[in-house]
């Protein structure tokens, strides 16, 4: 998967904008990131539940990590040269639900 997938897939959720953070580019909805990009583009950080976390690192294991963020584990890191689509949307829709407000997840689910 490229990183202009992913660019493209976060920015269609309501309300994502893109915005630096630190070195990083991040995607935020209500000022809340949920996924952010390293410079090299070679991996994105998707800030999902603990049980969306476990499910990924069981499931493609081939693509994903623990994502530890100062000692915790936040989320997944995927690798994207290996990562599926489908999986990686997935994930990302699940870390922006999780960021968004319930209006905002409201209308995503009535799409």
């Amino acid at each position: 998967m490229k990183i202009a997938q992913v660019r493209s897939f976060a920015l269609s959720l309501p309300e994502t904008t893109e915005v630096p953070h630190f070195h990083y580019a991040s995607f935020r909805v209500n000022g809340k990131i949920f996924v952010t990009v390293p410079p090299e583009e070679t991996h994105i950080h998707v800030f999902v539940t603990d049980d969306e976390r476990e499910m990924a690192l069981t499931l493609h294991p081939e693509f994903t990590e623990k994502l530890l963020w100062g000692g915790k584990v936040v989320g997944v890191r995927i690798t994207l040269a290996k990562a599926k689509p489908n999986a990686v949307k997935h994930l990302v829709r699940q870390a922006w639900l999780r960021k968004a407000p319930k209006r905002l997840a409201a209308s995503l689910g009535r799409r």
